[in-house]
C-alpha cells in the first residue's frame, strides 16, 4: 500500500511546484520554531514562555518578519530551483527585521522612563538569536527540500557523467546550469584548467584537474564519463579543436557554453550548451581580411549579385548591406529562395529598404540581362550564379555549357558595354586540372573573363575549396543521414577535400574584388585537406549516436580523390593578406578565344553531349574525364584548337 502510494505521489507530483502560500506558511511556521527555540535558550527551559510579555513579543515579531516576507518575496522561489538570488531573499527578510528591532531598542532607550517596557520588545541578544536561528532553518529547509526532490522526485531521471574543461566563471555558471536541468541528472566529475593555479583545488566540491591527468582512457571508463563541456567562451579555434579530437576520440560527447553576448536575457540555462558543429574541426584558424579595403570598393556603389538566393550569393548579400552601398540588386532565377531572401533581409535591413532590388532572371537570357543592366547601371558585379553540382552537370552538359559559360559571357560583355568597374567571378577549384563538365565550364568562363579585362571594367576571379553547409554539400547530407538513423555515404575511402566557412568565402570574395587589378585568379590558403570519411566519424561522434555506420557507395562520374587549388603549371605571388595568393596563369589571345567560343556556341545548338564535351576538351587541354562516359574522348587524336597553339 506504502508503495503504491508513493509511486501515485511521485507520478502526480513530480513536475509540480509548491504553491508560494504554502512556502509563506512553511515560513512562518519557522519562525514559530526559530522564536520558541530562542525563547527556551534564553530560559534554559520552557518555564515562562507563556507569560503575558513572551506573547506580546512573539505577536509583534511575528508580524514584523512576515511584512519583510512579503516585501523579499522569499516565498516566491521554486524550492527545487532555489539558489544564490533565494539566499540573498531570505538574508534580506532575516537581517532587516533585526536591525529594525536594535533600532526601536535604540530610540526607546533614549526616553526616560521608556516609551515601551523592556519585558515586551526583543532585546539585542534575543533578536539576534532569533534572525540567526530563522535564517539557518529557511536556507536548511529549501536545501533539505531540493535534496528530497532530486533523490526522490527526479531519480527516474538518466544520470549523465560530465567534464567541464574551464574552472572560471563561465565554468561555474555552466555546473549550476546543469544542476537545474531537468531531463538528466548531470554529475560533475572535474573541473579541467590549464591555469596550473587552479589546479588540485575546488570548485563548488568538485575537484579542478590537468587536462593529462583526465583526458586518457583509464580516467574516463573509470569515472564513467560520458561527456566533456568546454567553458571557455573566447578560446582560441585551434585550442578548442585539439580539445575536441581528444575527447572525440576517447568516446565523449562535446559541447560548448557560448557568450555571454549570446545567452538568452544575460542569462544562462543548460539548454543553451551548445553543440559542437563539424565546423570547428576545420584543422586552421578562422581567416580575417581586412575590410577596411571593402568598404572603399563597396561604399555608396550600385552592385549586382547575380545567383544571390544561394549560399555564397545570400552571404555575399548580407555582407555587403553592412558596407552601405547605394543599392544592391539581387539576381537569381530560383522564384522560393529569392523570397525567402527578401523577406530576410527587408525585416533585418528594414531602415534600408530603398537600397534592395530583387529581380528575377536568369544569366543565360541575354535580352533579360541587358534589361537589368540598362535599369540599374551597376558599378560592380559579383558573379555567383552557376549550376555547380559534379554528378547532374556530368549528365547535363548542356546545360552546364549554356549557364556556367555562355552565362558568363553574357555578364562580362555587358559590364563591358555599361561601363561596370569591376566584375568578380566566383570559381572553385575543380577547374584546377578538371576531371568533369562543371570544373571545365567554370575554368572556361575564367579564362574567358580573364581576357577580357580592360581598363575601364576589371575581370577578377577568386577561387577556393567546398563551403560547409552551403546547399548540396556534404554536411547537410550527412545531417539528413544521420537524422535518418543512417548510414552516413561516403563514395570513397580516401577521398579529401578543402573546406572553409560561407562568411570566410564571402569575406574572400569581397576583399579579392577591391584588391584586383583587372584579368587576377586569386586562391585562398585553406590550411589542410579534411578526409571525407574522417568528417563522417567526428559528425557521428559528436551527434552522439555511436552506432551509426559509414557506407563506401564509389566514386560519381567525374569525381576526383583529391582537389587542387592551382595547377601545376602555374605559380603565385603573394598579396598584402598572408592568406590570399595571385595565380600566374597562362593568358590566351583574344581573337582566339572568340573564335573557340563562337564554334562551341555552334556546336551547343546541336544539343549532342558528346560534341559538346569534345569541344570543351579541345578548349581546355588539362580537362581529362574521370570515371565518366566521357573518358573515350581522351583517347581519340590530340586536341587542335586554336587556343593550345597559341
Amino acid at each position: 500500500m506504502f508503495k503504491k502510494l508513493s509511486f501515485w505521489l511521485v507520478k502526480k507530483y513530480r513536475h509540480s511546484t509548491i504553491p508560494q502560500s504554502a512556502i509563506l506558511l512553511m515560513d512562518v511556521a519557522l519562525f514559530v520554531a526559530a522564536f520558541f527555540l530562542m525563547e527556551a535558550f534564553r530560559t534554559y527551559g520552557l518555564a515562562d514562555i507563556t507569560t503575558r510579555g513572551v506573547l506580546v513579543k512573539f505577536v509583534w515579531s511575528l508580524m514584523l518578519t512576515v511584512i519583510f516576507f512579503l516585501i523579499s518575496g522569499s516565498y516566491r522561489g521554486i524550492i527545487r530551483h532555489a539558489g544564490m538570488t533565494d539566499i540573498y531573499k531570505i538574508l534580506f527578510s532575516t537581517i532587516s527585521p533585526l536591525i529594525l528591532c536594535w533600532l526601536i531598542n535604540i530610540v526607546n532607550n533614549q526616553f526616560n522612563p521608556p516609551i515601551i517596557s523592556s519585558v515586551y520588545l526583543l532585546s539585542y541578544r534575543e533578536s539576534l538569536t532569533l534572525y540567526l536561528i530563522l535564517g539557518m532553518l529557511m536556507i536548511i529547509s529549501r536545501l533539505f527540500m531540493q535534496r528530497i526532490y532530486n533523490d526522490f522526485f527526479r531519480r527516474r531521471r538518466p544520470t549523465v557523467n560530465v567534464l567541464i574543461y574551464g574552472a572560471g566563471a563561465a565554468g561555474l555558471i555552466a555546473h549550476n546550469a546543469l544542476k537545474q536541468e531537468a531531463s538528466f541528472q548531470y554529475r560533475v566529475v572535474a573541473f579541467i584548467d590549464d591555469d596550473m593555479s587552479k589546479v588540485n583545488q575546488e570548485l563548488d566540491g568538485v575537484p579542478v584537474m590537468r587536462a593529462r591527468t583526465v583526458l586518457n582512457d583509464k580516467f574516463i571508463q573509470s569515472k564513467k564519463v560520458q561527456q566533456l563541456i568546454i567553458a571557455i567562451p573566447t578560446i582560441r579555434p585551434l585550442h578548442k579543436q585539439a580539445i575536441t579530437n581528444r575527447a572525440l576520440d576517447l568516446g565523449m560527447t562535446v559541447k560548448a557554453v557560448p557568450h555571454a553576448r549570446l545567452w538568452i536575457n544575460g542569462s544562462f540555462s543548460a539548454n543553451q550548451i551548445e553543440d559542437i558543429k563539424i565546423e570547428d574541426l576545420l584543422e586552421r584558424e578562422s581567416i580575417r581580411l581586412d575590410n577596411v579595403n571593402i568598404v572603399r570598393e563597396v561604399v555608396d556603389k550600385v552592385i549586382l549579385v547575380t545567383g544571390a538566393a544561394g549560399s555564397i550569393g545570400s552571404e555575399i548579400c548580407r555582407q555587403l548591406m553592412t558596407y552601405q552601398p547605394k543599392k544592391v540588386i539581387m539576381l537569381d532565377q530560383a522564384e522560393s529562395p529569392m523570397y525567402d531572401l527578401q523577406f530576410e533581409l527587408k525585416n533585418t535591413y528594414r531602415d534600408h529598404l530603398d537600397r534592395m532590388e530583387f529581380v528575377i532572371a536568369n544569366v543565360k537570357d541575354r535580352e533579360r540581362m541587358e534589361q537589368v543592366f540598362q535599369a540599374f547601371h551597376p558599378n560592380l558585379v559579383y558573379h555567383a550564379a552557376a549550376y555547380k553540382h559534379v554528378p547532374f552537370m556530368e549528365e547535363n552538359p548542356y546545360e552546364a555549357v549554356y549557364i556556367n559559360v555562355f552565362g558568363t559571357r553574357n555578364l562580362a560583355d555587358l559590364s563591358i558595354k555599361y561601363g561596370v568597374q569591376k566584375f568578380v567571378m566566383i570559381s572553385t577549384d575543380k577547374a584546377v586540372n578538371p576531371t568533369n563538365v562543371m570544373g571545365a565550364t567554370k575554368r572556361m568562363a575564367e579564362i574567358y573573363i580573364q581576357s577580357r579585362s580592360t581598363d575601364q571594367t576589371h575581370f577578377v576571379t577568386t577561387r577556393f575549396g567546398n563551403v560547409l553547409g552551403s546547399n548540396g554539400s556534404v554536411i547537410p547530407l550527412f545531417k539528413k543521414q544521420l537524422a535518418a538513423g543512417g548510414p552516413l555515404t561516403v563514395t570513397h575511402k580516401d577521398i579529401i577535400r578543402y573546406f572553409m566557412t560561407i562568411p570566410e568565402a564571402c569575406n574572400l570574395v569581397l576583399e579579392a574584388g577591391a584588391m584586383g587589378e583587372g584579368g587576377d585568379i586569386f586562391v585562398f590558403d585553406m590550411g589542410k585537406p579534411v578526409k571525407i570519411y574522417d568528417m563522417a566519424r567526428k559528425m557521428i561522434q559528436l551527434s552522439g549516436m555511436p552506432n551509426i555506420q559509414i557506407k563506401e557507395i564509389g566514386l560519381r562520374p567525374g569525381e576526383k580523390l583529391y582537389e587542387e587549388l592551382l595547377a601545376t603549371k602555374e605559380n603565385t605571388i603573394p598579396t598584402y593578406h598572408p592568406k590570399i595568393m595571385r595565380a600566374q596563369v597562362r593568358k590566351y589571345p583574344l581573337e582566339a578565344i572568340d573564335r573557340e567560343y563562337n564554334d562551341l556556341w555552334t556546336i551547343l545548338e546541336t544539343m549532342d553531349d558528346m560534341k559538346i564535351v569534345a569541344k570543351m576538351k579541345d578548349i581546355v587541354p588539362e580537362f581529362l574525364s574521370n570515371n565518366s562516359i566521357y573518358c573515350q574522348l581522351d583517347k581519340n587524336t590530340p586536341p587542335n584548337s586554336t587556343l593550345n597553339n597559341q
